[in-house]
């Protein structure tokens, strides 16, 4: 039996690619060694680490004196204090809604200025923007700036200039400085070296650099942690008024003071509700800008 000449070469090319298929390129021993070095280091370095972490741990515990008997006599008490919240007392709903746009209005205020000094402090903390002379400097100042809780930030600001949602404002606005403004100038730092290098290689100035190749990068970031901030200045001002630093705070603090547990309950469960929908606007506005 004789074969076509069609089909000859297609025998040939099925056996010669048989050999070629079949080839793999083999790791040498120094390749080897290294994939496995590479693997066993995280391996290694997580054995050792576990046991330090684990005496950190218990040497937390026993300097912070935490004791799981206390707590569980302590669930007693905390059952028999959130029996009494309820039912909930509204005669005084128009004072908790009042004090609650209060508080609102406060968070709007201090949002916007605490972002807008942030971003400026976070030109002069990027380390791909500022000049060294100026880097460590602003650093340093927020740095101190978030060592300071916002309570002894308002109270300071409660002796300066009175009690009112004022001081409330100016202290939220300096203590965003230190948290938000860190926030802003890391992601800064992160966006994408390729523009501003291409752009500095055409020769455009610092400002082109920032304008352009920085800010619109770093934007979708910018307005989630704005928005991250907006909610924690809500929740933030129902604290500052325990000081007298305005909005629902002071009469939180008066009401537990008082032993109105009623009205304290009504109170806890509007800041629930406006702090959950404030939330939620947010998440949706981030998944939008994301």
């Amino acid at each position: 039996m004789t074969t076509t000449s069609s089909e000859r070469p297609r025998t040939r090319s099925r056996e010669g690619s048989g050999p070629r298929r079949a080839a793999r390129p083999e790791l040498d021993a120094r390749e080897r060694a290294r994939l496995e070095q590479a693997f066993r280091a995280p391996r290694t370095r997580f054995l050792v680490g576990l046991p330090l972490a684990a005496l950190f741990l218990v040497w937390s515990f026993v300097g912070a004196e935490f004791d799981f008997a206390k707590l569980g006599e302590g669930t007693v008490n905390m059952g028999e204090f959130l029996g009494r919240l309820f039912p909930p007392s509204w005669e005084k709903f128009d004072t908790i809604v009042a004090l609650l746009i209060e508080t609102l209005q406060m968070a709007i205020v201090g949002t916007v200025l605490g972002a807008v000094l942030s971003l400026v402090i976070a030109f002069g903390a990027a380390s791909n923007i500022a000049p060294r002379w100026l880097y460590y400097p602003t650093r340093w100042i927020m740095n101190i700036i978030r060592s300071l809780p916002e309570l002894v930030i308002a109270l300071m600001f409660v002796s300066a200039v009175g009690l009112g949602p004022f001081a409330g404002i100016l202290a939220m606005t300096i203590g965003s400085i230190g948290s938000i403004g860190k926030v802003f100038a890391e992601a800064m730092e992160a966006v994408d070296r390729g523009p501003v290098t291409a752009m500095q290689a055409v020769g455009a100035s610092k400002r082109q650099l920032v304008q352009y190749g920085v800010l619109p990068q770093a934007a979708p970031l910018l307005v989630s942690y704005t928005l991250l901030l907006f909610e924690g200045n809500v929740r933030g001002a129902t604290i500052l008024g325990m000081v007298g630093a305005g909005g629902i705070g002071l009469e939180l603090t008066t009401a537990m003071k008082m032993y109105d547990y009623g009205h304290l309950s009504a109170i806890v469960i509007c800041i629930i509700v406006l702090v959950t929908v404030i939330d939620q606007a947010s998440a949706i506005i981030r998944r939008k800008i994301t």
